[in-house]
């Protein structure tokens, strides 16, 4: 979906205003960052909470499943309203960790803006870069806040320059902290020049205005003079301004920065402590002042489904025709739960709505707003906002729904492909069915997590996007759903690719008297893009009609069909180009099927003994106590991890690189053990490569014993 500036909405003054305060918002960091923390103090600030919940305790509101609160740690996004300086901000916490990106992705994709979290310590990381990139290819604008700068080792300007390099971005500092580490004490506020201590009280924080420190006077005047430079930028005017040394009120420099922003020009840059309140409140003005509203993003985008090519424009206006995207679904028992962001026009409790993927209408039976796991039934829903819709029986994760007498298609999402599986089975011949059903379920709350049958061992395989995400799926079943099963070993998700060029002329000629078969195809086939959206690249090169245009559409699904089942190995076959340049027909017995099947035995006979095996590769981030350093090397060394680059943080050490995911299997483990619990390490797809040769030979004795 892209959006447009919407100078004149044309709505009344009541809606205008209405619109005006809403932010969607998303909190979005890699894990530990404290992000859960730092949305917990929300809650209590805006009085959405009237007690904090940690989560070091297992009790974070937001964290309210029992794996989350278990492990301390995010799994699965969730929803929730507060209010501040009388604007409405609907916020989604995202989980931090690799294995849970599709709920960052998915949230990202229906917000309006965004607040990223950094550790003062760490600075960014690797799950940082990750959720950097999603909202970069959502356009979403985003503020960061440089978290636990009262934590040993943390450095603001450390982690600010940590967000200038690695994210390459025009981030902009609005604050500076006073005194570091333990002694870190307040903030000065570099758009009005005023500098706030923290003053812990019994059950809030308080924050006094107090005289800049003489020792930071002029270091503020000189961060005030770089900040006005970079956000001035959008603005001719004010450029001029500035060389000509002029000065900038405050509520200019809001302005011009809400401008910045909004743009994606720049990112402002806070700083404080969320666990013990610091710096929560300018946070939130921060938000109100520099995040999109529903009228910032403007008019939504989208597709008449009845032709794809014809442009349709919704207006955020509860009076127009209602359209809006699916983002999530948790199934219950009372309803399957289906999350919403409607974009245009309004959705009521009984409305009909309809599904352009299904062509289908369904009923919305009840509808309601999120406070975590807390449901608060209303009666509509209406443009700009964020809601959840129970009765939508066959609406998924990335489906629009609209109005019927009014269709629209919204642009959809994209989810990553599975890097892990295994193999899963019931204990009971019984609950065969049952766990049939129940994965069913599962796959469609869950569009990164994948469930096929191999047809080779008949066994029922699970994919996902790693052992955390699969060990978190198995537990659900056993203890959530009461039903006993066994897993397998964790396999890799390899693919395959051709390893050279080859020209194939495939035949499927049957004729034995009466209606028979008769296809022959010249394709040629390549190494293409392993990293393309498509696995297969076909181009038809056919001249002068040899094979009937309305053959070659069968030709071209033979080939991907082939593809995708991978060859006596069973793996995908993904960077391939065919193109196909001559073929013979049979006036009698062409048909798309033997066209079909030809193509297929062509694909066939092009990887027999030409191929390379694919693996997946994670960027992997290592922190380690120096002291230990070589020993987690040596131990990587062993692993086949490329390394990049090994970094320096006082007695820290941050080791960079690549690995192959099939290294990686229980090696929290063994960080642990090597390190006496002190390292950690994080891990993010990176795409595929090929495996050395001695790795092929293995796996391919393994396949076909």
């Amino acid at each position: 979906m892209s959006t447009e500036t919407l100078p004149d909405p044309g709505l009344d003054k009541k809606e205008f205003e209405r619109l005006s305060k809403i932010r969607n918002i998303g909190i979005m960091a890699h894990i530990d960052a404290g992000k859960t923390t730092v949305t917990e103090r929300v809650l209590y600030v805006c009085g959405r909470t009237h007690k904090i919940g940690e989560v070091h305790d297992g009790a974070a509101t937001m964290d309210y499943l029992e794996d989350e609160r278990a492990r301390g740690i995010t799994i699965t996004s969730a929803a929730t309203q507060v209010q501040w300086r009388d604007h409405r901000i609907n916020l989604i916490d995202t989980p931090g960790h690799v294995d849970f990106t599709i709920e960052v992705e998915r949230s990202l994709r229906v917000l309006d803006g965004a607040v990223t979290v950094f550790d003062g310590v760490a600075g960014v990381e690797a799950q940082s870069e990750t959720v950097w990139r999603q909202a970069d290819r959502y356009g979403v604008p985003r503020i960061c806040f440089v978290n636990k700068l009262d934590r040993t080792g943390a450095d603001f300007d450390k982690a600010y320059e940590s967000i200038l390099h690695r994210l390459r971005c025009n981030a902009v500092r609005m604050q500076l902290p006073l005194g570091k580490e333990k002694e870190f004490y307040g903030v000065v506020d570099l758009v009005t020049m005023k500098a706030w201590k923290f003053v812990a009280e019994e059950k809030d924080l308080r924050m006094d205005e107090i005289p800049i420190p003489a020792d930071m006077a002029e270091l503020a005047k000189s961060r005030r003079n770089e900040m006005i430079e970079k956000l001035v930028e959008v603005d001719d005017a004010l450029v001029e301004r500035f060389l000509d040394g002029g000065a900038f009120t405050a509520e200019e420099i809001r302005t011009v920065c809400r401008k910045a922003t909004l743009l994606g020009h720049a990112v402002p840059v806070f700083c404080g402590s969320a666990l013990h309140d610091k710096g929560v409140h300018p946070l939130l003005d921060a938000v109100v002042d520099y995040l999109p509203s529903p009228l910032d993003k403007g008019n939504t985008i989208g597709s008449n489904p009845a032709d794809t090519t014809q442009e349709v424009v919704r207006k955020p206006d509860p009076d127009e025709p209602f359209a809006a995207l699916a983002f999530k679904t948790i199934t219950d028992p009372n309803g399957d739960l289906t999350f919403i962001r409607v974009y245009s026009g309004t959705v009521k409790r009984g409305d009909q709505v309809l599904n352009p993927r299904t062509r289908k209408r369904e009923r919305v039976g009840r509808l309601m707003f999120m406070h975590a796991q807390t449901r608060t039934p209303v009666e509509e829903i209406q443009a700009g906002d964020i809601g959840a819709a129970v009765g939508l029986k066959m609406t998924y994760t990335g489906d629009t729904i609209c109005d019927e007498n009014k269709p629209i298609v919204l642009e959809s999402m994209s989810f990553p492909e599975p890097v892990i599986s295994m193999s899963i089975e019931t204990k009971s011949s019984n609950d065969r069915d049952k766990l049939g059903d129940l994965l069913g379920k599962l796959t469609r709350e869950d569009p990164s997590f994948r469930v096929y049958s191999d047809p080779e061992t008949e066994e029922t395989v699970i994919s996902g996007m790693g052992e955390l995400h699969l060990e978190i799926i198995t537990t659900r079943i056993n203890r959530d759903h009461k039903l006993p099963i066994t897993v397998g070993a964790p396999r890799v998700a390899y693919r395959q690719t051709l390893a050279r060029e080859v020209d194939i002329e495939s035949r499927h000629i049957k004729q034995s008297g009466g209606s028979g078969q008769f296809a022959v195809v010249n394709v040629k086939f390549r190494p293409w893009d392993i990293s393309a959206e498509t696995d297969t690249n076909f181009i038809n090169a056919t001249k002068g009609g040899v094979i009937p245009p309305n053959f070659i559409p069968a030709i071209q699904k033979g080939i991907a069909e082939a593809a995708s089942t991978g060859g006596r190995l069973g793996w995908p076959f993904v960077g391939v180009e065919a193109e196909l340049y001559f073929g013979k027909t049979h006036e009698v017995d062409s048909s798309e099927l033997a066209f079909n099947l030809s193509a297929q035995k062509a694909f066939r006979d092009a990887i027999e003994g030409n191929f390379r095996i694919l693996e997946p590769v994670m960027k992997l981030v290592v922190t380690v106590p120096e002291e230990y350093l070589g020993d987690v090397i040596g131990d990587l060394n062993t692993r086949r991890v490329a390394i990049e680059e090994i970094t320096m943080a006082g007695a820290i050490r941050e080791i960079r690189g690549k690995v192959p995911i099939a290294e990686m299997f229980a090696y929290a483990g063994t960080i642990r053990g090597s390190t006496q619990g002190r390292g950690s390490f994080s891990m993010e797809p990176s795409g595929y490569q090929e495996v050395p040769a001695y790795v092929q030979e293995k796996l391919v004795k393994e396949r076909t014993k």
